[in-house]
């Protein structure tokens, strides 16, 4: 590598590597729900929720931590339009990171029986469901329920193209440009 980059604290890297995980992971878990039996169904359904509410709680986390702690600077061969669509790349990944997780609670709010079936984060700890959802009348319920769980899915399926997006700048910067941006992120 001809240029190498400062790196992000600690915490940023680590926060930012189990938020990817545990995105990946979760997205592994939904797309093999039907894999799984019968019986093993609702655990799997219900370590998704946990995972995705971790996610949301970590990334909230990783914006506190970033407006507090000044990243480092990007990498100086940037052209201007580059640094543009970083920019609204970084925002938008942030923006659906945010956004898959709430989706995914909203819809678990609205399902017909969240108010017989509480929900616990990996079974350790309670988790309340959205309340003014969960009280509405059982039709609106269900036509909410089918609406945000195909919100979080389109939500989803944005947030791996704009990943892959990302992945696909950061082997740009690596392997065309010749500037370790990956090193930005990464543990020595």
């Amino acid at each position: 590598m001809n240029q190498v980059t400062e790196p992000y604290t600690f915490i940023a890297r680590l926060l930012h590597w189990l938020v990817a995980a545990l995105i990946l992971f979760n997205g592994l878990l939904a797309l093999t729900d039907e894999w799984w039996p019968e019986h093993y169904l609702r655990t799997v359904i219900d370590f998704h929720k946990s995972v995705g509410i971790s996610v949301l709680l970590l990334v909230l986390l990783r914006i506190l931590w970033r407006l507090t702690h000044t990243p480092p600077p990007l990498p100086q061969h940037l052209q201007s339009w580059e640094l543009r669509l970083a920019a609204i790349g970084h925002v938008l990944l942030y923006v659906l990171i945010l956004s898959v997780p709430f989706s995914g609670w909203l819809h678990d709010s609205a399902w017909k029986d969240a108010s017989t079936h509480p929900m616990t984060l990996f079974g350790l700890v309670s988790w309340p469901r959205i309340g003014f959802i969960l009280h509405l009348d059982p039709p609106t319920k269900e036509y909410l329920h089918h609406l945000f769980g195909t919100v979080h899915t389109a939500l989803n399926y944005i947030l791996y193209a704009v990943l892959l997006i990302h992945i696909i700048a950061v082997y740009k910067h690596e392997r065309l440009d010749n500037v370790s941006v990956l090193s930005r992120m990464g543990f020595k």
